[in-house]
């Protein structure tokens, strides 16, 4: 009974290490570069990331906590509800200016491979159609930047 119980955590253990492995035997930190020449550039507004409401929400819990901070009793308790209620309506206003799209680029750039490649990111200096440029990077974190 020993040994099956010695067998199955040699085994749980193996499988543990089999799926912490890193998949390619990619090294940390490590960022592929690729080079090539930009084909198009499209104008594109990029969304906002910010998630809607959080600005009231946390602009509401900072008014409720500096006004708990103001009298005592009855006053305490108006000030708390007026403080949440001025947070929540700054914290939105505040949230509204940072949620407008902002300028971007769709970049398509044919690689030296010949592999045709499509990054969008905001706006950048210095990129124009025929310019020689680098490709940082894979997937949603992939950008372009002037050779």
């Amino acid at each position: 009974m020993k040994r099956l119980a010695g067998l199955l955590s040699a085994a749980a253990t193996l499988l543990v290490l089999t799926g912490c492995a890193a998949p390619g035997g990619s090294q940390p930190g490590a960022i592929e570069i690729r080079s090539g020449v930009i084909e198009q550039i499209t104008p594109v507004q990029i969304s906002s990331s910010h998630h809607q409401g959080l600005g009231a929400v946390l602009g509401g819990l900072g008014g409720l906590g500096i006004g708990s901070l103001i009298g005592a009793g009855t006053g305490r308790d108006v000030a708390m509800v007026a403080g949440a209620i001025g947070g929540a309506v700054a914290g939105n206003e505040v949230q509204k200016k940072h949620a407008q799209p902002i300028p971007g680029q769709q970049i398509m750039v044919r690689l030296t491979s010949g592999v045709l490649v499509q990054v969008t990111q905001p706006v950048g200096p210095a990129l124009a159609v025929g310019r020689r440029v680098y490709v940082e990077g894979t997937g949603e974190n992939a950008r372009v930047t002037p050779q």
